[in-house]
């Protein structure tokens, strides 16, 4: 396998560093209002149907087994988290898809120095924004089915245990593919393209792809976690995967 781990995690925390440069602030802004805007909704909704699930839960432990309260929200909270990152995540980016894209446009403009022949100017994201839900439908319809089996085996007895390191990588993995789409659709690639080229450096796209991962289970840093995410990606694109 090519590429490397270290760099895939570098890629995404200097993506976050660079968006601080006046020439993306502006195309940063959108994303991420649109990211505090859901996280936001869908964290408070979810920690309060999982706050009941517990509660209920835990009626039925005896009292001697009270500890074991503390081990399992842990488990619970991890495997969750690892689960919904992704589709949270999803759903942020069906709708802040186009903006997104022209948030990568001008991340490698000013990496390469070069005009990227894509979107121009925030009307122009707009009129994308139908074919932007098309493209992350089609990256959600190829998810859903590894994201099924890999549920499955978190209801199946011992084969669980393994359940929240796949979760991980298939997040991972999901991660990597979703934010590299972006420059790479910029240069009208294919879907398949995609794929191809992060399987081609699956070290450095596993490793960026995971630190995206955690950092989409962790609150407020979720809220940022997208921008940086895409800057970070057109990062790994213009430096591995344009080749």
């Amino acid at each position: 396998m090519k590429g490397n781990v270290v760099n895939g995690v570098g890629y995404l925390f200097e993506g976050a560093k660079l968006l601080t440069h006046p020439s993306l602030r502006l195309f940063v802004l959108v994303p991420l209002a649109i990211n505090i805007v859901i996280f936001g909704t869908l964290i408070s909704i979810g920690m309060s149907y999982l706050i009941d699930w517990m509660d209920q839960a835990l009626a039925w432990v005896p009292d001697w087994l009270s500890f074991i309260e503390w081990i399992l929200w842990p488990l619970v909270g991890l495997t969750l988290s690892l689960m919904t990152g992704y589709m949270f995540t999803a759903v942020a980016l069906i709708i802040a898809s186009p903006f997104n894209g022209l948030l990568a446009e001008k991340a490698e403009e000013l990496l390469t120095g070069k005009e990227v022949p894509a979107l121009e100017g925030l009307g122009a994201a707009l009129m994308m924004v139908p074919l932007g839900i098309v493209r992350e439908l089609a990256k959600l319809m190829y998810y859903l089915p590894m994201a099924a089996f890999v549920l499955l085996i978190t209801f199946i007895p011992v084969l669980n245990t393994v359940a929240p390191l796949l979760w991980f990588l298939l997040g991972a993995w999901m991660m990597s593919i979703q934010f590299v789409d972006y420059p790479m659709d910029n240069h009208q690639l294919s879907f398949g393209d995609v794929k191809e080229a992060v399987r081609s450096r699956r070290l450095s796209s596993m490793g960026f792809g995971g630190a995206v991962a955690l950092c989409t289970g962790i609150p407020i840093v979720n809220f940022f976690v997208v921008p940086a995410a895409v800057v970070g990606a057109t990062l790994l694109w213009c430096r591995e995967l344009n080749r």
